[in-house]
């Protein structure tokens, strides 16, 4: 699966997508959709809360586990805890380091930054505020598709839909930034790589882990 997500944001980035799809959203005045109510406070802000009070509540069931979650072993729910959180702080941990704008920063949208390509933001500056890539908030359901490692051996129906609404939540979160000039499309497929790739070492970590201890008792 990770090597098939790693298609998309590589073709995106060869066809060199980004700003044409941008121009469809906003132009020189900026984007008429930045400051809707909908998109800023309940697809950005009470998105972001919700995310954040469901890794809370991973978080509790390692040790107090409620639903399904039950029939999951400790080291199961811990690394379905441990996941989304290591994929959220992997994203912003590379933000932190790119200088690369956020189209409303661009010239071409009424700011001052020249566009360029993301991946020149690791070695120069565009002139605007930079730290835009990739998508953090993107992240807030993305984060959640590394859970479907530790949920699919022992619950695999529910982790088919847990990594369907991760997806989706992503894509949605990803589509409303986009409106509002806040990340290009490449930000948002970058992003939903990298939690699928923190995911993934998350899940042979364990399961080295595993094998060592099983070879300890042998």
């Amino acid at each position: 699966m990770v090597l098939a997500l790693l298609a998309l944001p590589l073709l995106w980035d060869a066809g060199g997508w980004d700003l044409a799809l941008a121009q469809r959203m906003g132009g020189a005045d900026g984007f008429a959709l930045r400051g809707n109510w909908w998109l800023n406070h309940v697809l950005h802000d009470g998105a972001r809360q919700l995310a954040w009070g469901l890794g809370l509540l991973l978080c509790l069931s390692v040790a107090s586990p409620v639903g399904p979650l039950r029939r999951l072993p400790f080291a199961r729910r811990l690394q379905l805890a441990l996941s989304g959180l290591l994929a959220t702080g992997m994203v912003s941990l590379i933000k932190s380091g790119s200088h690369t704008s956020c189209p409303w920063d661009l010239a071409a949208f009424g700011g001052v930054a020249r566009y360029q390509s993301h991946w020149l933001g690791w070695l120069q500056e565009d002139g605007g505020a930079g730290r835009c890539f990739p998508a953090g908030h993107a992240s807030a359901g993305f984060a959640y598709v590394a859970g479907w490692f530790a949920l699919r051996r022992d619950l695999p129906r529910l982790a088919t839909a847990w990594l369907a609404v991760a997806i989706a939540t992503g894509l949605v979160l990803g589509l409303a930034q986009q409106l509002r000039g806040a990340h290009f499309m490449s930000h948002t497929l970058w992003t939903a790589w990298i939690c699928a790739a923190v995911g993934w070492a998350v899940d042979a970590a364990f399961a080295r882990v595993r094998t060592d201890m099983q070879g300890a008792m042998a």
